[in-house]
């Protein structure tokens, strides 16, 4: 009836709500990292390509840039041979008027039809290399549009690099304002819920008293297994039912005052000292302390605790207050321990 009575008193359970508002935002956080983790990825790959296409365009330039020294030697040895043989020409047509413009003697027509000779095949040579020349500087001129063409997609390439080192820079700004939002945001609710813990322990110890089967260790509340079982039992005893009533009560009310949102968790711990227990319900000390913190959990829900707050876990005998083998070191090891954690 009394129980009931409480259940009723705690009005409508806005916990499933909260859980799930905090599981969205968890959600649209891993998200977020995820979108910036694959924009990182095609980011890398695409500064990779361009790097490569970089590295291609310069090749070409440094080609295109050997092809055009090469031709510009052979046009300056054009221009020199068309030199040569424009003055060899106007040699030849001086000494052929020269030849006409003197007296007439025996060998002078053969000397002139050598010369008129000489002028034809030099003004065919001359003709040739004109020719070469220009091909040559038409060569020039395609060099140099290939290379200013070469120029503008490097420096278009370049462009886009700096681009993309800046979509990175910003993308990495954005993740390491995300994650130092997101430390910022955990350190508050670790420093929140150490508040409440140190809140919650300061009434738990004045709802118990000043027993000396309980004490506080650290940042635990440790109860002496006998508070609560018999020896080798994992039912609890009247008389821990008893403490455990009040345990429910601080918990309920501290449940209402933390925000829904700070992820925190009572762990119930349930130990034993180092000698064996052998019985048919428990094949191990294991078996044993694990079924004592269930039996504190399960009691603590069936008293209006929400089964999301609490966590049971079993240690056994492996973890020792207390590493003599008295009677005294036995009886310190056998115990359960409450801590208030996240979860």
């Amino acid at each position: 009836m009394a129980l009931s009575r409480f259940r009723r008193d705690r009005g409508v359970d806005y916990w499933p709500g909260f859980v799930d508002a905090l599981s969205t935002l968890l959600l649209g956080v891993i998200f977020l990292l995820t979108v910036f983790v694959t924009a990182q990825f095609f980011l890398s790959q695409e500064v990779a390509g361009k790097d490569t296409a970089l590295q291609r365009l310069t090749a070409q330039i440094a080609q295109l840039t050997d092809l055009l020294s090469l031709e510009k030697t052979g046009k300056t040895s054009l221009e020199e041979e068309v030199a040569r043989l424009t003055a060899s020409l106007a040699a030849a047509e001086g000494e052929r008027e020269r030849l006409r413009a003197g007296a007439p003697g025996p060998g002078a027509a053969d000397q002139l039809g050598a010369a008129q000779g000489r002028i034809a095949e030099l003004g065919s040579a001359l003709d040739s290399e004109k020719r070469a020349t220009a091909r040559a500087l038409a060569q020039v001129e395609i060099l140099n549009q290939q290379i200013a063409a070469l120029r503008r997609q490097l420096g278009a390439l370049e462009s886009a690099l700096e681009a993309s080192d800046r979509k990175d820079k910003d993308a990495q700004a954005r993740i390491a304002d995300l994650g130092q939002r997101l430390n910022v945001a955990l350190a508050q609710r670790v420093q929140e819920l150490s508040r409440y813990r140190s809140d919650f322990f300061g009434r738990l110890r004045a709802i118990l008293g000043n027993r000396p089967d309980v004490r506080i260790v650290g940042d635990r509340f440790v109860f002496q297994a006998e508070v609560f079982f018999d020896s080798g039992q994992a039912a609890l005893r009247p008389e821990g039912r008893i403490e455990l009533d009040k345990l429910a009560a601080a918990l309920g009310e501290l449940e209402r005052q933390i925000p829904p949102e700070i992820p925190w968790v009572l762990r119930v711990d349930g130990h034993t000292d180092i000698r064996p227990i052998a019985s048919p319900q428990f094949p191990s000390n294991w078996a044993l302390s694990a079924a004592r913190a269930i039996s504190v959990v399960q009691y603590l829900i069936a008293k209006g605790v929400s089964p999301q707050r609490l966590v049971a876990a079993g240690f056994g005998e492996y973890q020792p207050l207390d590493p003599e083998r008295t009677e005294e070191a036995f009886q310190r090891n056998r115990r359960l321990e409450l801590k208030l954690t996240e979860r």
